[in-house]
């Protein structure tokens, strides 16, 4: 019989500390994500609100005040995650806890006029900006890591490979160049996306805030957005769910781009490969001499989780009537663990780019391992003019099989042709010379900014 390890309270541990997830553990954005970022922005939405309304005179500045003083340590976040089962949503006992803080004479004014939706929207947008900010920091950071490394080896040829094969000859310094682009690409999408506040009231009307007093609820709304930086919506979009649309698309992209990176990564790691290690590798439970690519591996992992997460938000945004049953519930964790894994990722991408070691060494031999065969197209395209089409592909094929049987460079079987011996067969079988428009291409990339 197996005898357990000690069974520690739900209080003993961090409930979402990150244990079976370390391509986000320990990073900003899991503080930035955590249940108490989300109760401390569930209660910076329901301040902003009553702060709003006292500006306009619905509120007075006192009960704005009250309100704005509760802090997240005030309230139990535990209590309040269980209670929620009750309405389906944290939100109704968020608002119980909070009106009985701030006291008998301020609790009227409390979530006044709001709907549950409307607060827990606007505090996953203001999550979702302070993550985005840290994930965009990082996507800068990971870029001019690139662009150094971009640059250092414009001219490193190393083989081309297509559908797992040596194709023709290309550059590393176009490789990265490839993958700065696309960090590039995911760093434009993400900086545009609009993040509204949301505040509708029951069913997108803003009714109750006119039966409040509000004699134009359209500059409440305003003075919402304004007080907690997000943008003003031009409608409540309880079911008209564009901005998840938008930040599902956006952050699916980013894990896409950096996970293609990260394949890459693993793939030049490959113990028979090594044109490419981590700077520093991870360990082996059972194998000592192994140095893990792990940074490129908790990349890619998040990287495939991300689009079935984004495939959750499209989903949802299906939602029927004014207000859903279920389409909204669903988006709630899988856009938290989406902004969570994405934001891990950009982190351990620009750890991941800063801390590469290029074998440009090992890339140079491996342009040998086919004989010379990686430059066959060239020679196809030199030859034909000489020799005829039919007769270039014949005499190429019938070289190519004897320079592989042969074990011999393909340039010293062509020039045993008495057809050839007044080509440059050294310079046309070179993989040096025949990178093609790779210098410019990766000069053009390096001029995006």
């Amino acid at each position: 019989m197996t005898a357990a390890g000690p069974v520690r309270s739900e209080s003993d541990a961090e409930s979402d500390a990150g244990l079976l997830a370390p391509g986000w553990a320990g990073s900003p954005a899991a503080s930035a994500t955590s249940d108490g970022a989300l109760l401390a922005a569930l209660l910076d939405a329901e301040a902003a609100l009553t702060r709003a309304q006292a500006g306009l005179g619905l509120a007075p500045d006192a009960a704005a005040s009250a309100v704005s003083a509760v802090a997240a340590a005030d309230l139990d976040v535990r209590s309040i995650a269980l209670r929620a089962r009750g309405g389906g949503n944290p939100v109704i006992p968020l608002v119980a806890d909070l009106t009985a803080a701030v006291g008998k004479e301020y609790g009227p004014y409390v979530h006044r006029g709001a709907t549950s939706q409307d607060i827990l929207d606007t505090a996953l947008m203001l999550v979702a900006r302070r993550t985005l900010d840290l994930v965009l920091a990082d996507l800068e950071r990971t870029a001019r890591a690139l662009a150094r490394l971009t640059a250092a080896h414009r001219n490193t040829v190393m083989p081309g490979r297509t559908l797992t094969q040596h194709a023709v000859p290309t550059t590393f310094g176009l490789k990265a160049a490839g993958w700065r682009s696309l960090v590039l690409d995911a760093r434009d999408r993400l900086s545009v996306i609009r993040l509204p506040a949301q505040l509708g009231g029951a069913a997108g009307t803003l009714a109750a805030f006119a039966a409040f007093g509000a004699e134009d609820p359209g500059a409440l709304v305003a003075a919402y957005a304004g007080e907690l930086g997000l943008a003003e919506p031009a409608l409540p979009w309880h079911t008209l769910r564009t901005p998840i649309g938008d930040l599902a698309g956006g952050l699916a992209f980013t894990a896409g781009a950096l996970g293609k990176m990260a394949a890459d990564v693993l793939t030049l790691s490959r113990t028979e490969i090594a044109e490419v290690a981590e700077g520093s590798g991870g360990g082996s439970s059972a194998m000592p001499h192994k140095a893990n690519p792990v940074t490129a591996t908790v990349i890619a992992a998040s990287a495939r989780r991300a689009p079935g997460l984004a495939a959750t938000l499209y989903g949802s945004m299906v939602a029927e009537d004014e207000r859903p049953a279920g389409a909204w519930h669903a988006e709630w964790e899988p856009l938290r663990e989406l902004l969570r894994l994405v934001a891990g990722i950009a982190r351990n991408a620009a750890e991941l780019v800063e801390g590469l070691r290029v074998n440009a060494d090992a890339m140079r031999d491996h342009l040998a391992l086919t004989h010379g065969l990686i430059v066959s197209e060239r020679l196809a395209v030199e030859l034909a003019p000489v020799l005829g089409r039919a007769r270039a592909k014949e005499l190429l094929t019938r070289a190519a099989e004897r320079a592989v049987a042969e074990r011999r460079p393909l340039a010293d079987v062509l020039d045993e042709e008495p057809e050839l011996k007044e080509l440059d067969l050294v310079e046309l079988t070179d993989p040096t010379r025949y990178t093609g428009s790779a210098g410019a291409l990766t000069d053009r990339a390096l001029e995006r900014t």
